[in-house]
Parts: C-alpha cells; structure tokens; sequence
C-alpha cells in the first residue's frame, strides 16, 4: 500500500466532500457545504505560499492518497493557531471550596468554567478517514505526518499543541452533556446544533452559553458521566496520541465534553525521535528488513511524507526504494526527516477517524 500525505489542492474537492459526509460523528470543523470546502482549500494554498515568521490565522490542510489508486482517502487540518480570528472557546473543569467555620463545614466542589485558554495553541484538527484505511499505516502516517511538518516549520506554530475528541453520544446519537446544558440556551438538539456549528460564526458561543461557572452537582448523572469522555470510535487515537506524547488536560469541549489534550511539542516523540539522514536509493527488493518509520522531505509547498522503512546504511544514510525516492521528490543524497511510526507503549496508529476534529462550537480538533 503507496500512501502519501500532501497539502491539498483544488482538484481534491470531490474527495474532500466525500469525506466530510463519511465522517463519524460529524464534524463542525468540516463541514460539507462545497463553499466552505473550497474556501478550506483557497485558504490552505495560500497558507502553505504564504511567508510565515509567528503562528496566525493560518490553516494548513493535508490529504491522504493511495498513490497507487490515485485517490484521495483521508484529511486533517493544523491551525496554527487556534483563537487567530475569533476565541477559542472550551470549558476548564475547577474545584471550589465551600467553607464555614461556625458550622464546621469544609466542601469541594468541582466546576466547569468557561476559557479561551487554548486560543493561544496549535490545534490538530479536521481529520476525516476512509474507513477502507482504518486499522493500517495510513491512519497513523495522516494522524501524525502534521507533526513531522511542524517539526520542520516550527516558527509557524505555537510552543503548545493542542487537539480536541469528539465527546461520548449515547444511542440515539445525542450528547448527554449538550441535553443537560446548552440544549437550555439554545433550544435545538445536539444534531442541530452540530449543522449550526458547521456553516456559522462561533462567535455566538461567548453571546449566548452561559459566563458563569457550572456546578457539575446540578447537571444530570449522564452528563457528568460524559465530562472528559471520548467517542468510542476515537478510543484508539487518544491511546495513539497519549503516547505520542499528549496528556489529558483539564478543558473539555464547549458542547460535547469530549477531552482536550496538549502537549509542548518538543516533548513529542515524533520530535525528540526524528533525524536528518542523507538519501541513497536502492532497489525495494535489495533493502534490509527495519521497522517503518514516516519519511519526509524537506518542502513547504511540495511537502510529501510517507511510511518506509527506516534502514540505515554503516555511513548514517537512509536508504529508499526507487518508488519511495519518486514520490517525495528526493534525489540520492538529498536530506529527509524520519521518525519511528511505532510509538512508545506499542502504539503505532491505525485508530479513529476524528482525533483531529471536536465537537460543534470549536473550530476542529482531533476530535
């Protein structure tokens, strides 16, 4: 299997759409009217054109091909930085202490409060996979090949990066959070709110959910029993990502609750694990077996990475197939980039479809 990840271009509008359809659940940050996906594709070329000194309201969006299909199969998003336009809005979970000394009474109480905190972060986002490619290589090359681009590329993003789950739905696919919360300042279900999120400014978050902190006592069990719980599709690619390096931290999603990781990004194993290595390119069949690692060159434009294997020549060098030579572009003796594909903990990818996307209400994490 040739898989590829590249910036996207205007051909890949089709596959682009068909995508956001097929995404489970549905996300917010990819919403599948055609001129909102035209306007992520305009919005990438000029992102990846543009000259870059500081993170800004850059968006950089990514695609998945089967080179030897010729078809695009999966997508994902890095916005450099996350509150660029307008905040960025989650919950932060916090405790309050209730205290009285004439009644001897000492109370923790936990709450969610309402912060832009992570406006400032690098956000993963916006990943939507063909469920054909599930399970292989290609999800973790698509999940983590943003970080190999930002490894190269640093003054473009922030020191933090950041990437929000999809929250937990029950069986009728509504979030038991959104029904014990926001469903009571906006009055229309979950879905609903999903499409609403999707085609509109999220400027009306801040207007209109509530400023003051929550009690989570006063929510319903069901809702608290989602705070900090992902999607049961997205288990896979949080155990991925958590070994890659993120934590747990303590924001939620504004609608549905789903968790919010971060993490410094040189602390990340795909940073602290890659090196430069000159190309020598010989024959598929004459490479030593080595374990894959993701392979990228050194291009802004024409950024390609891909899964080789990691086989080192006695003189340092990384040696390519003819194919995988091709199709980043390199020549013999032109640097790339590789990192293990395995991960600490024997997390190697193959997960979720959204580890990169959020709920409605934030402009896309991994979830």
């Amino acid at each position: 299997m040739n898989l590829l990840v590249r910036p996207i271009c205007p051909g890949d509008l089709t596959s682009l759409e068909r995508l956001a359809r097929s995404a489970i659940p549905r996300l917010t940050n990819l919403p599948t009217q055609r001129d909102r996906l035209e306007e992520r594709i305009a919005r990438s070329t000029q992102a990846f054109a543009g000259e870059v000194d500081a993170p800004g309201d850059e968006h950089y969006t990514f695609v998945l091909e089967d080179v030897g299909r010729g078809e695009v199969v999966g997508t994902a998003t890095l916005r450099a930085r996350a509150g660029a336009r307008e905040a960025y809005y989650t919950y932060r979970r916090e405790t309050l202490i209730h205290a009285s000394q004439q009644l001897d009474v000492r109370r923790e109480v936990p709450i969610l409060s309402l912060s832009h905190e992570v406006s400032e972060a690098t956000l993963l986002c916006a990943l939507s996979l063909d469920a054909r490619y599930k399970g292989t290589h290609g999800e973790s090359l698509l999940r983590r090949a943003r970080l190999m681009f930002v490894a190269q590329y640093p003054e473009r993003f922030a020191e933090i990066l950041s990437m929000a789950f999809p929250g937990y739905l029950d069986g009728q696919d509504e979030s038991p959070f959104w029904n014990s919360v926001g469903r009571h300042f906006f009055v229309c279900d979950y879905q609903e709110i999903n499409t609403l999120a999707g085609v509109r400014s999220k400027s009306f978050i801040a207007e209109v959910m509530p400023q003051f902190p929550l009690y989570l006592a006063l929510l319903t069990p069901q809702a608290r029993a989602a705070i900090g719980r992902e999607h049961p599709d997205h288990e896979a690619a949080l155990i991925e990502m958590r070994a890659e390096g993120f934590l747990r931290s303590r924001h939620v999603d504004l609608f549905d609750a789903g968790p919010v990781i971060e993490a410094e990004r040189g602390r990340l194993s795909s940073f602290h694990r890659a090196a430069w290595h000159p190309v020598r390119i010989r024959p598929a069949n004459a490479l030593p077996d080595a374990e894959p690692a993701m392979v990228a060159n050194q291009r802004l434009e024409g950024f390609r990475c891909v899964v080789a294997r990691y086989a080192l020549s006695p003189t340092g060098q990384l040696m390519l197939s003819p194919e995988h030579a091709e199709v980043l572009g390199v020549e013999e003796g032109r640097a790339v980039l590789a990192a293990p594909l395995a991960l600490p903990g024997g997390a190697d990818g193959g997960a979720d479809g959204r580890a990169d996307t959020q709920g409605p209400g934030n402009d896309g994490g991994e979830g």
